[in-house]
């Protein structure tokens, strides 16, 4: 390998369900050795716990003295993986970016390792067939939007959501493929395949679930646990990274990763797992089960994830609360207590989706929400004239677009013609008539009536028009 790696995407700040409806916490003996270690070792270990972020700890007497103690210590560095599969990351993988931000603001380094060439590789956890097999330039177009993404979040959160005097530890975001391109198959076999039991490798329920499926599983996929331990000793060496967050389903990938540095450096290194986010049915929410609700806003717009939250069962909110936002405890608490005085004003629901919100597109992206929830469903024309074209077509994304010069004289019946919305004839004419048509919110039972300003058309140029309950069109008025 080369002595020194040029890593492809960083960037470093230095500053001086049901988705799970129950509060999730740390397995039994996690959680009985985390009260019975001294407080002062284990704050934000016990607060992750309390908040329901953590589930499991890999080596399990980490969690009784020598993790706490070593978070205690000093500055450690922590890090998570995220493969660029799609060119988004989803509300599944929310939880653990939100889990490095909490050992950022305690002061901890935190790495976001994007897998570049894991990627091409494909993790084998909680699937039932092989992925799809993506294209390099296709793994690189992901891995760009997704640090994108990761940096807009650290971002919001150091600017709406950190106010502690403490300092806030660095963000490095590494791309895999920076230290693999040097090596060959058989160079990498040859030093760090030694390291590797068949055995253990064969023992993993990954493993073990897929070679008893009909399809089996294929070599590419049964290596990927050692590329996942190689980025774990990679970072150590480099980075001195001793600690790994992951999702449940990732704990025996965690544990490669402990095995293959103890056994070629002796070092201690933990792994600590998160819940998985689950559907209502218990599915985890991601893009192969195919109910994503992903962070970039081409792909899920600030409104829509705010609803996402917004509409979750009152059995989850305080989950919720919990577990995606920065609220101390005690507001939390607070908040439920007025929601349970007063559950129709959904207090507790609208304060999740707006710290949600806010943490995944900022303020901006938050007033954007609340605009198109003004807009639709409070019929409120004030939000629609202070609307972007974006933001409409971002509400109304099925919803066909069009751009008309404005000709003196447009009627409203000539409006409904031109952009297909009616049949034409008799027909399109006794709708109009009959009253299923809207505009910006005002039912029209006139067709011959001539398009007004402000009216008809809103001070942005734009006309929003419905014909029944759900056939809305955008148009945006040229030459005003």
């Amino acid at each position: 390998m080369a002595a020194s790696m040029v890593c492809l995407c960083r960037f470093v700040w230095r500053h001086g369900s049901r988705i799970l409806p129950r509060r999730t916490g740390l397995c039994p003996s996690f959680r009985s050795r985390l009260h019975c270690s001294s407080p002062a070792h284990n704050g934000l270990l016990l607060s992750l716990n309390k908040r329901g972020i953590l589930k499991d700890s890999f080596p399990q007497n980490a969690a009784q003295d020598e993790l706490p103690r070593l978070l205690q210590s000093g500055a450690q560095t922590v890090y998570c993986g995220f493969d660029p599969t799609a060119d988004s990351l989803h509300v599944g993988n929310l939880l653990a970016v939100i889990g490095l931000l909490h050992f950022r603001s305690a002061g901890h380094h935190v790495l976001a390792m994007l897998g570049g060439a894991t990627a091409q590789i494909g993790d084998p956890s909680g699937k039932s067939s092989e992925r799809e097999r993506l294209s390099a330039d296709a793994v690189e177009t992901n891995t760009r939007s997704i640090r994108e993404s990761i940096q807009r979040i650290f971002t919001n959160h150091e600017l709406y959501f950190h106010d502690s005097p403490r300092q806030l530890g660095t963000v490095t975001v590494l791309n895999n493929l920076s230290w693999y391109k040097d090596w060959s198959v058989v160079g990498f076999l040859s030093e760090m395949g030694r390291h590797f039991r068949m055995g253990t490798m064969l023992s993993r329920h990954s493993v073990q679930s897929r070679l008893r499926s009909a399809d089996g599983m294929s070599l590419t996929e049964f290596t990927y646990q050692m590329f996942q331990a190689y980025d774990f000793y990679h970072l150590n060496q480099t980075h001195g990274c001793r600690i790994q967050l992951g999702g449940t389903d990732q704990l025996g990938n965690l544990m490669s990763g402990h095995e293959l540095i103890h056994r070629v450096n002796g070092e201690e290194v933990y792994g600590l797992t998160i819940p998985l986010v689950t559907s209502s049915v218990g599915d985890k929410l991601g893009k192969t089960a195919g109910n994503a609700v992903w962070l970039n806003r081409d792909k899920t717009s600030p409104f829509e994830l705010y609803q996402f939250f917004l509409r979750q069962p009152d059995a989850s909110v305080e989950g919720y609360l919990k577990l995606f936002t920065f609220l101390p405890l005690a507001e939390v608490e607070n908040l439920m207590e007025q929601q349970r005085e007063d559950p129709g004003k959904r207090l507790a629901h609208k304060r999740l989706a707006a710290e949600v919100t806010k943490l995944v597109h900022g303020k901006e992206g938050l007033e954007s929400a609340k605009r198109c929830t003004n807009a639709l469903y409070h019929c409120s024309v004030q939000a629609l004239e202070e609307m972007s074209d974006e933001e409409l077509q971002e509400l109304f994304r099925e919803a066909p677009f069009h751009e008309l010069l404005l000709e003196p004289g447009t009627t409203v019946i000539d409006t409904c013609r031109r952009i297909n919305a009616i049949p034409e004839g008799p027909r399109g004419y006794q709708l109009v008539s009959d009253g299923a048509v809207w505009i910006n919110h005002s039912r029209t039972y006139k067709p011959e009536q001539v398009l007004i300003p402000k009216l008809h058309i809103l001070s942005n140029g734009l006309t929003l028009l419905r014909v029944g309950k759900k056939n809305f069109y955008i148009i945006k008025w040229l030459s005003l």
